[in-house]
Protein backbone atom coordinates (compact mmCIF):
# COMPACT_ATOMS: atom_id res chain seq x y z
CA UNK A 1 0.00 0.00 0.00
CA UNK A 2 1.13 3.52 -0.78
CA UNK A 3 -0.35 6.36 1.28
CA UNK A 4 -0.55 9.84 -0.20
CA UNK A 5 -1.49 13.01 1.66
CA UNK A 6 -3.55 15.33 -0.51
CA UNK A 7 -3.16 19.09 -0.39
CA UNK A 8 -6.17 19.39 1.92
CA UNK A 9 -4.62 16.93 4.38
CA UNK A 10 -6.85 13.95 3.50
CA UNK A 11 -5.25 10.55 3.04
CA UNK A 12 -5.43 8.52 -0.17
CA UNK A 13 -4.79 4.79 0.34
CA UNK A 14 -3.58 3.27 -2.92
CA UNK A 15 -3.86 -0.52 -3.19
CA UNK A 16 -4.70 -1.30 0.46
CA UNK A 17 -2.91 -4.29 1.96
CA UNK A 18 -4.29 -6.63 4.66
CA UNK A 19 -5.96 -4.66 7.43
CA UNK A 20 -4.87 -4.82 11.06
CA UNK A 21 -5.49 -2.63 14.08
CA UNK A 22 -1.75 -1.92 14.27
CA UNK A 23 -1.59 -0.70 10.68
CA UNK A 24 -4.78 1.34 11.10
CA UNK A 25 -3.32 3.05 14.17
CA UNK A 26 -0.24 4.03 12.17
CA UNK A 27 -2.44 5.30 9.33
CA UNK A 28 -4.62 7.32 11.71
CA UNK A 29 -1.52 9.06 13.02
CA UNK A 30 -0.95 10.42 9.51
CA UNK A 31 -4.39 11.97 9.00
CA UNK A 32 -7.97 11.29 7.98
CA UNK A 33 -8.59 8.48 5.48
CA UNK A 34 -10.90 9.78 2.76
CA UNK A 35 -10.10 7.64 -0.31
CA UNK A 36 -9.57 3.90 -0.79
CA UNK A 37 -8.27 3.16 -4.27
CA UNK A 38 -8.27 -0.15 -6.18
CA UNK A 39 -5.93 0.89 -9.03
CA UNK A 40 -6.31 -2.20 -11.22
CA UNK A 41 -8.36 -5.37 -11.50
CA UNK A 42 -6.08 -7.31 -9.12
CA UNK A 43 -5.60 -4.89 -6.22
CA UNK A 44 -8.97 -4.90 -4.48
CA UNK A 45 -9.17 -8.02 -2.31
CA UNK A 46 -8.39 -6.35 1.04
CA UNK A 47 -10.77 -3.43 0.64
CA UNK A 48 -13.71 -4.79 2.66
CA UNK A 49 -11.90 -4.58 6.01
CA UNK A 50 -10.70 -1.05 5.26
CA UNK A 51 -14.23 -0.04 4.32
CA UNK A 52 -15.55 -1.31 7.64
CA UNK A 53 -12.86 0.65 9.49
CA UNK A 54 -13.41 3.84 7.44
CA UNK A 55 -17.08 3.82 6.38
CA UNK A 56 -16.99 7.49 5.34
CA UNK A 57 -14.13 7.00 2.88
CA UNK A 58 -14.90 6.92 -0.84
CA UNK A 59 -13.84 3.71 -2.57
CA UNK A 60 -12.61 4.02 -6.17
CA UNK A 61 -12.53 1.20 -8.73
CA UNK A 62 -10.33 0.68 -11.76
CA UNK A 63 -12.36 0.53 -15.00
CA UNK A 64 -14.09 -2.81 -15.43
CA UNK A 65 -13.38 -3.99 -11.89
CA UNK A 66 -16.98 -3.77 -10.73
CA UNK A 67 -18.09 -6.08 -13.56
CA UNK A 68 -15.91 -9.01 -12.47
CA UNK A 69 -17.78 -11.98 -10.99
CA UNK A 70 -15.48 -12.21 -7.96
CA UNK A 71 -16.09 -8.59 -7.12
CA UNK A 72 -19.85 -8.85 -7.52
CA UNK A 73 -19.85 -11.87 -5.21
CA UNK A 74 -17.81 -10.07 -2.55
CA UNK A 75 -18.85 -7.60 0.13
CA UNK A 76 -16.76 -4.81 -1.38
CA UNK A 77 -18.64 -1.62 -2.25
CA UNK A 78 -17.42 0.77 -4.94
CA UNK A 79 -18.56 4.39 -5.00
CA UNK A 80 -16.89 5.68 -8.16
CA UNK A 81 -14.79 4.58 -11.11
CA UNK A 82 -11.35 5.91 -11.96
CA UNK A 83 -10.91 7.65 -15.30
CA UNK A 84 -8.20 8.92 -17.57
CA UNK A 85 -7.97 12.20 -15.69
CA UNK A 86 -7.94 13.00 -11.98
CA UNK A 87 -11.32 13.68 -10.34
CA UNK A 88 -11.97 16.92 -8.48
CA UNK A 89 -11.22 15.20 -5.17
CA UNK A 90 -7.47 15.16 -5.87
CA UNK A 91 -6.95 17.06 -9.11
CA UNK A 92 -5.12 19.83 -7.21
CA UNK A 93 -2.59 17.31 -5.88
CA UNK A 94 -2.20 14.50 -8.41
CA UNK A 95 -2.29 13.97 -12.14
CA UNK A 96 -3.43 10.56 -13.32
CA UNK A 97 -3.74 8.42 -16.40
CA UNK A 98 -4.67 4.84 -17.17
CA UNK A 99 -1.82 2.67 -18.41
CA UNK A 100 -1.39 -1.08 -18.90
CA UNK A 101 -1.37 -2.69 -15.46
CA UNK A 102 -3.43 0.02 -13.80
CA UNK A 103 -3.43 3.62 -12.74
CA UNK A 104 -0.45 5.97 -13.04
CA UNK A 105 -0.30 8.92 -10.66
CA UNK A 106 2.17 11.78 -10.63
CA UNK A 107 2.81 14.41 -8.02
CA UNK A 108 5.00 17.46 -8.45
CA UNK A 109 6.90 19.34 -5.78
CA UNK A 110 9.97 17.14 -5.27
CA UNK A 111 13.30 18.70 -4.34
CA UNK A 112 14.54 18.06 -7.88
CA UNK A 113 11.63 19.90 -9.47
CA UNK A 114 10.62 16.70 -11.26
CA UNK A 115 7.49 14.73 -10.31
CA UNK A 116 7.21 11.49 -8.41
CA UNK A 117 5.42 8.67 -10.22
CA UNK A 118 3.24 5.96 -8.68
CA UNK A 119 2.49 2.82 -10.68
CA UNK A 120 0.85 -0.51 -9.83
CA UNK A 121 2.11 -3.60 -11.70
CA UNK A 122 3.65 -2.12 -14.83
CA UNK A 123 7.04 -2.41 -13.10
CA UNK A 124 7.99 -4.97 -10.45
CA UNK A 125 11.22 -5.00 -8.48
CA UNK A 126 10.91 -7.75 -5.87
CA UNK A 127 13.86 -8.55 -3.62
CA UNK A 128 14.67 -12.22 -4.37
CA UNK A 129 16.25 -12.67 -0.92
CA UNK A 130 12.85 -12.03 0.68
CA UNK A 131 11.05 -14.70 -1.36
CA UNK A 132 10.69 -18.40 -0.58
CA UNK A 133 12.71 -20.63 -2.93
CA UNK A 134 9.96 -21.62 -5.38
CA UNK A 135 8.54 -18.09 -5.59
CA UNK A 136 12.07 -16.73 -6.02
CA UNK A 137 12.70 -18.91 -9.05
CA UNK A 138 9.34 -18.08 -10.60
CA UNK A 139 9.73 -14.34 -10.07
CA UNK A 140 13.28 -14.32 -11.37
CA UNK A 141 12.20 -16.26 -14.47
CA UNK A 142 9.45 -13.71 -15.11
CA UNK A 143 11.83 -10.73 -14.58
CA UNK A 144 9.72 -9.52 -11.64
CA UNK A 145 12.93 -9.07 -9.63
CA UNK A 146 14.62 -6.92 -12.27
CA UNK A 147 12.90 -3.54 -11.98
CA UNK A 148 11.08 -3.95 -15.28
CA UNK A 149 7.76 -5.18 -16.65
CA UNK A 150 7.24 -8.80 -15.68
CA UNK A 151 7.12 -11.10 -18.70
CA UNK A 152 3.55 -12.20 -17.95
CA UNK A 153 2.36 -8.60 -18.36
CA UNK A 154 4.30 -7.83 -21.53
CA UNK A 155 1.88 -9.69 -23.79
CA UNK A 156 -1.19 -7.69 -22.62
CA UNK A 157 0.81 -4.50 -23.16
CA UNK A 158 1.82 -5.58 -26.64
CA UNK A 159 -1.77 -6.54 -27.42
CA UNK A 160 -2.67 -2.95 -26.64
CA UNK A 161 -0.36 -2.03 -29.50
CA UNK A 162 -0.06 1.66 -30.33
CA UNK A 163 -2.27 2.89 -27.49
CA UNK A 164 -0.40 0.89 -24.87
CA UNK A 165 2.99 1.98 -26.17
CA UNK A 166 1.82 5.59 -26.30
CA UNK A 167 0.67 5.40 -22.67
CA UNK A 168 3.97 3.93 -21.52
CA UNK A 169 6.07 6.43 -23.45
CA UNK A 170 4.00 9.27 -22.02
CA UNK A 171 4.93 8.35 -18.46
CA UNK A 172 8.60 7.95 -19.45
CA UNK A 173 8.45 11.46 -20.92
CA UNK A 174 7.46 12.84 -17.51
CA UNK A 175 11.06 12.18 -16.42
CA UNK A 176 10.16 11.53 -12.78
CA UNK A 177 12.82 11.54 -10.13
CA UNK A 178 11.21 8.90 -7.90
CA UNK A 179 9.11 5.94 -9.08
CA UNK A 180 7.03 3.86 -6.66
CA UNK A 181 5.20 0.66 -7.54
CA UNK A 182 3.16 -1.95 -5.72
CA UNK A 183 5.69 -4.78 -5.76
CA UNK A 184 9.24 -4.25 -4.67
CA UNK A 185 11.85 -1.60 -4.10
CA UNK A 186 11.11 1.82 -5.62
CA UNK A 187 13.43 3.81 -7.82
CA UNK A 188 14.35 6.39 -5.18
CA UNK A 189 16.26 8.64 -7.58
CA UNK A 190 17.18 8.99 -11.25
CA UNK A 191 13.78 7.56 -12.12
CA UNK A 192 13.77 8.87 -15.68
CA UNK A 193 16.82 6.82 -16.67
CA UNK A 194 15.58 3.77 -14.79
CA UNK A 195 12.20 3.96 -16.53
CA UNK A 196 13.87 4.02 -19.93
CA UNK A 197 15.83 0.92 -18.97
CA UNK A 198 12.73 -0.77 -17.52
CA UNK A 199 10.77 -0.28 -20.73
CA UNK A 200 13.62 -1.09 -23.09
CA UNK A 201 11.77 -4.27 -24.11
CA UNK A 202 8.94 -2.16 -25.57
CA UNK A 203 10.85 0.45 -27.56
Amino acid sequence: MTILRLNNGDLFLHSPTPFSAEVAKAVDALGRVRHLVAPNIAHWTFLADWQRAYPDATTWAAPGLQDRAQVRASSVRFDAELGQTAPAEWADTLDQSLVPGGLALTRSGSSTGRPSLLLVDLIENLDPDKLPPIARRLMQASAATDGTTARYLRLPVRLGRADAKKAVLAIVALEPDRVIFAHGRPFDSNGAAQLKRAFGWLT
